[in-house]
This record gives structure tokens, sequence and C-alpha cells, in this order.
């Protein structure tokens, strides 16, 4: 189960991506999010597209690997399809103009399509382009990235400090929790209990027996690292140092204004058409 985890596991190739700066990778994601919302076209979504494929290759990540990324979530762009494009057409049949086929109370039209089509596209560079920032990044840096960004902003001085710590224990949870389920299904396997032969309600039956241990398990987890920060002295807010520095060099700041002008030019094409 853990080898299937593809989103969130960190793939060193030694790339230049790679050594970026967290802050400016999370920058650039946020950036590049902006730019897929603001851009409604398919010239705005097709120069996006360019871009993050030559951000992709020169991760020096195989592009098959960023492929599987979309695996977990196909049904769920199947849906944002088939949404877009039966409310598309319910809209251009209030023109009266432009319709594909009707089949009776489904009707397909050109601007269904387009923006059935537009939506994917939007989505699939999202999943993709996350993907590039978790495979180039370990947990901890993010974290700490994540950290660096929103401390300037904070209110108080312990709330960088208090997220980044819950983003990190929790990304450090999964691949535990994972272990503990799978050791859970081979018991059931054990025992008997054959995944293939079951109907719905035996496996959503199957599910609840899965769901309670595991989650019993997370809280006894919680319960054993909270004792164990304590006993060290772990205090938030306390000053600490780090055994690797975050440095902002000057292919960052590239890396960002890069990115900084995807929003911008999509916000302009779409003011000006």
């Amino acid at each position: 189960m853990r080898d299937k985890l593809i989103i969130g596991r960190m793939i060193p190739t030694g790339s230049r991506v790679h050594g970026l700066d967290p802050r400016a990778k999370i920058t650039a994601m946020l950036l590049f999010t902006a730019a897929l919302i603001l851009s409604n076209g398919w010239p705005q979504l097709l120069v996006l597209a360019a871009l993050s494929l030559i951000v992709l290759l020169a991760t020096r990540v195989p592009l098959k690997t960023y492929l599987r990324t979309l695996r977990p979530m196909r049904w769920l762009i199947l849906f944002v399809f088939l949404f877009q494009l039966l409310a598309g057409a319910g809209t251009e049949a209030a023109a009266g103009d432009g319709f594909l086929w009707t089949l009776g109370p489904i009707t397909l039209s050109a601007a269904g399509l387009s923006a059935a089509l537009l939506a994917v596209m939007r989505m699939v560079l999202l999943i993709v382009f996350t993907a590039m920032l978790t495979f180039t990044t370990t947990p901890s840096m993010l974290s700490r990235g994540i950290e660096g960004l929103i401390k300037p902003i904070s209110r108080r001085g312990t709330g960088a400090e208090r997220f980044s710590l819950m983003m990190r224990l929790a990304l450090r949870f999964i691949p535990a929790l994972l272990e503990e389920a799978q050791t859970i299904l081979k018991a059931q396997a054990a025992r008997g209990a054959d995944y293939e032969e079951m109907n719905l309600k035996e496996k959503a039956r199957l599910l609840m027996s899965l769901l309670v241990p595991v989650t019993v398990g997370a809280f006894r987890r919680a319960e054993e690292l909270t004792t164990s920060l304590e006993a060290r002295g772990y205090r938030i807010g306390a000053p600490r140092t780090s055994y690797r520095q975050l440095i902002w060099r000057r292919a960052d700041t590239w890396f960002t204004v890069l990115f900084a002008l995807l929003p911008v030019g999509a916000l302009l094409v779409r003011l000006t058409v």
C-alpha cells in the first residue's frame, strides 16, 4: 500500500530544481495556481502547459511518474469533465445554438465540451505541478519553507512554528498509518477475508473493521509522541538552530519572477479580451 503512494514522495535526481529554496518552489506553485484560475482560454493554458513541461523535464523525474499521480484522481477528473460538459450544454441551450447532438434528456454542445476540457486540463496541470513540488522537496524542507513564508505575516511569533510542526508530524504519520493498515489487511486476509469475492456491502463492513483499529492506533501514536516531546523538553517558541539553513539565491529569485509573470499576464489577457 505504501508503494502505491506517489504524491508526497521525494525522488532525488540532483537536478537544479531540487536545489532551489523550498520557499521559492512553494511561491511558484501558488503563482502557478493563480495563473490557472485566471486563465480562461486555450492559448493561456497551452502556455502554462508548455512552461510546466519544461520545469518537469528539468527535474529529471520520468514523465510516467508524473502521470501516475493522476491515477488516484481519475474518478474525480471524470466527474469534473461530465459536470462541466452537462453544465456547458445547459448554458448554451439558452442561447439556442452550438449543439453537437441530443440524446433524450442529455444534450451536448461545443461550449460544454470546451469548458469540460479546459476544467480537466486545469486540474491535470495543478496535480502534476503539485507533484513536482513534493518530488523535489523533502517533507522537512517543505514544512520549513512554509514556516519561512508564513512567519513574517503571522500575528504571534509561535503561530508559524506551530503550523510547521503540525504539518511535519502529519507527513510523518502518513507512512506509519499506511503500514499499520497494511498489517491489518494482511491479518484479515490470513483469516480468510477474500476482497475480490466480496460484494459492496461486505467490503464496506470490512472497511469499518479496518478504520476503527487504524484510528485507535493513530491516537495511541499521538499520545506516545506527546509524551516523548514533553520528556525531551520540547517547547514551542524556544530558540533553536537548524542543521541546514535556508539560503535564498539568485536562481530562486529568477524562478519566482518567472512564475510571477504568469498570473499577471493571464489577468491582462482576461481584462483586454
